[in-house]
């Protein structure tokens, strides 16, 4: 895969995604949802933090805005190091399927990024009402703006039986988290990685493998 076929590859994914959270950010009140199938909603929420709902403010004696600040300047640091990667591995001739995974990872992570930095100055909030794009009182500053999540699969929602100990009677819920399309990118490149490692990093594959024999 060459830069033009990997950034035509970025940049389709980066539309797909802003447009959906812009559609769900001015067209949805936080929490509200839609039924596409039984198991596929769209429900939108706001990410705060990092994977899964994760707060800084939860992990380390900080605030929550300078929790928020901190991981929008780690995921800008995160950015250019995975950018820097991806260029080096163009320019290598390094296999395809590195370049495709690291181009989806790249893609992932930026999407995510444009909310962080940017979404707190161009919408105003959506408790209680539709966000208004280039809102003339945003609900938050630069670098505090909130991820917009809106894939919802429940794939298995049922209440546990009331013979199961502990657990009877309660709510069952099978893949709870909600993510976006930057967040699908993210995870395929990852599992590229995993599961054509070999393909993705031939030479290490090699060196283990020799090291392994002799």
């Amino acid at each position: 895969m060459n830069l033009k076929k990997s950034l035509l590859l970025i940049g389709l994914i980066l539309l797909v995604d802003q447009i959906s959270k812009i559609y769900v950010k001015t067209h949805f009140v936080l929490g509200e949802s839609f039924d596409v199938f039984g198991w596929f909603k769209i429900l939108f929420i706001e990410n705060e933090g990092a994977a899964w709902g994760t707060k800084l403010s939860d992990l380390l004696p900080i605030s929550e805005s300078a929790g928020k600040l901190v991981l929008t300047i780690f995921r800008l640091f995160a950015i250019v190091g995975i950018g820097y990667w991806l260029w080096d591995i163009i320019k290598k001739h390094s296999p395809r399927t590195l370049i495709l995974a690291v181009s989806l990872i790249f893609a992932g992570a930026l999407g995510n990024i444009i909310d962080s930095v940017f979404y707190g100055v161009v919408f105003d909030h959506s408790s209680n009402q539709v966000a208004t794009l280039f809102a003339k009182e945003p609900y938050g500053n630069l670098f505090y703006g909130k991820v917009v999540d809106m894939l919802y699969f429940p794939l298995v929602d049922t209440t546990w039986p009331d013979w199961v100990p502990s657990l009877g009677g309660n709510r069952f819920r099978f893949f709870e988290p909600v993510f976006n399309i930057a967040d699908t990118a993210i995870s395929t490149g990852v599992g590229i990685l995993i599961v054509f490692n070999k393909k993705a990093f031939p030479k290490r594959s090699k060196e283990v493998e020799t090291t392994q024999n002799s």
